[in-house]
């Protein structure tokens, strides 16, 4: 078998969410399909000098560089080829967007894309789009339930869309509790909740998912039957097996030292960026994550950022 052709992606993104489709011309494999644009890597060109190059011939920008993030890697085979799609996000560019070498441009959202039909390699890519850039782990045991209800309220009503439940010290009924009140803040806003270990619970109550932990990542043979799995990854052997299990994404950590895991050596940015670069699925970056290290985490190829006392600490 032939070696996979490199392909350099660009995921353009509004601040409202939305990204951009472009419309394959006539002429081409699959002609009138819709697709992230981008282009094949020449040989001994680097994937972001390609993904600046192809950007601008296609539609007549160019790419802020600091503004685009490496994301996942996936390859794909067609009936014609083997692709290896390197995506990156991009949030910033300058000139006015041109379909150049396409039939038409769209902005859609990942979650509600409305054009058809999809390049098949670009499809499952969407559901990673649409988890937002924070990951909240709940801190009820620490702050008590009642004032960590009211700082949920005030992180869902500026924005917060993806909480996990995870509370150890609390006992089963108390915990189930605080899920279900969780979930009645959460649904009426679009948040989605994920329920930490506990795949029966997660499905009783109507979560979204389940976060699984490293020991059930090696105990499970196949995905819980759920909309979304996350999994804790703490080296690059857990983090294949993720990928491998079919999980939407995985948390990545101790980044940095953290009082949660003292015990713990931190992987520092460096190992996060050699463990992630290459992933086929989202990764968020755990422990000792504040809000403004976002755009490190993803300048590292992270998706975001994963927080239990830096998410409430926001809302203070």
């Amino acid at each position: 078998m032939s070696s996979p052709v490199d392909v350099a992606v660009a995921i353009l993104a509004r601040a409202d969410g939305s990204v951009l489709l472009a419309q394959r011309p006539e002429g081409k494999v699959y002609a009138g399909y819709w697709e992230f644009p981008g282009g094949k890597v020449e040989p001994g060109e680097a994937v972001a000098d390609a993904l600046v190059r192809e950007i601008d011939e296609e539609l007549g920008v160019h790419l802020d560089r600091e503004r685009a993030f490496p994301w996942i890697t996936q390859v794909f085979t067609y009936p014609h080829a083997t692709v290896r799609l390197h995506f990156y996000r991009v949030f910033a560019w300058t000139g006015e967007l041109r379909a150049i070498e396409h039939q038409g441009l769209n902005w859609e959202r990942p979650e509600a894309i409305c054009v058809t039909p999809l390049l098949p390699a670009n499809g499952p890519v969407l559901k990673g789009l649409s988890l937002p850039d924070e990951y909240a782990i709940t801190q009820a045991g620490a702050m008590g339930t009642g004032p960590f209800l009211a700082c949920l309220q005030a992180r869902l009503a500026s924005g917060l869309r993806l909480i996990q439940v995870r509370e150890k010290s609390f006992a089963a009924a108390a915990l189930v509790e605080l899920a279900a009140q969780v979930i009645a803040l959460a649904r009426p806003l679009g948040a989605k909740v994920i329920i930490n270990t506990d795949i029966e619970l997660a499905q009783r109550l109507g979560a979204d998912g389940v976060h699984l932990t490293s020991q059930q990542l090696r105990e499970l043979s196949k995905r819980p039957d759920l909309p979304w799995c996350g999994v804790s990854c703490h080296d690059a052997e857990e983090l294949r097996m993720a990928e491998q299990l079919g999980v939407d994404f995985a948390v990545l950590g101790p980044v940095l030292p953290t009082l949660s895991h003292a015990e713990a050596m931190p992987l520092g940015w460096d190992g996060f960026e050699s463990i992630v670069r290459g992933a086929t699925i989202p990764v968020y970056a755990l422990g000792g994550i504040s809000t403004p290290m976002l755009d490190e985490a993803r300048r590292r190829g992270g998706h975001g950022i994963a927080m239990l006392r830096g998410s409430w600490m926001a809302a203070s």
